[in-house]
């Protein structure tokens, strides 16, 4: 498996993996790939990562600006992140978010956050923290990862593609 940056040559492939990746998810309004696509054209993907088996597209993970009501600067938010079914158990979700992270940090990251699910991220080192909330969501799928010492308070806001519906 390669992870690597993804490439204009990536971008048909990221979109049928997003489809396929959360076509049957419980909690999905099956609007991620239009999510993805929003924030590219919005320059809006601070980074973005594939994973590549033998040259086809298996995974790809997102990384956009979220704004936080006091003002802390350099802070992320993870999403979507999307594994070919088919090959979805196999760590190629992990090593996109540990790369993706390391990426975060080479480039002055203070911080990410995510909606997602409470028995999957905390391995990476998220949690929730209270007084740092993204409204709307119940508190216990809403987590951060402070990559140092501070730790920003009051809502978070993600990046207006996530309202991207089509």
């Amino acid at each position: 498996m390669i992870i690597r940056p993804e490439e204009q040559a990536d971008i048909d492939a990221i979109t049928c993996v997003t489809i396929a990746a959360f076509r049957d998810h419980p909690f999905s309004h099956q609007t991620e790939q239009f999510i993805v696509l929003a924030l590219r054209q919005a320059r809006a993907l601070t980074v973005s990562l594939v994973a590549g088996i033998d040259g086809q597209v298996v995974g790809h993970i997102a990384f956009s600006p979220v704004a936080i009501a006091d003002g802390t600067p350099d802070w992320y938010g993870l999403g979507p992140i999307a594994v070919l079914p088919a090959h979805q158990g196999r760590g190629i979700g992990k090593a996109l978010v540990k790369e993706g992270l390391s990426r975060l940090k080479s480039i002055g990251g203070r911080g990410c956050v995510l909606v997602g699910d409470p028995a999957y991220y905390p391995r990476f080192g998220f949690r929730n923290i209270p007084g740092l909330i993204y409204e709307g969501v119940p508190p216990e799928v809403f987590m951060a990862l402070p990559f140092g010492q501070g730790v920003p308070q009051g809502p978070v806001v993600f990046h207006e593609a996530f309202a991207a519906k089509g």
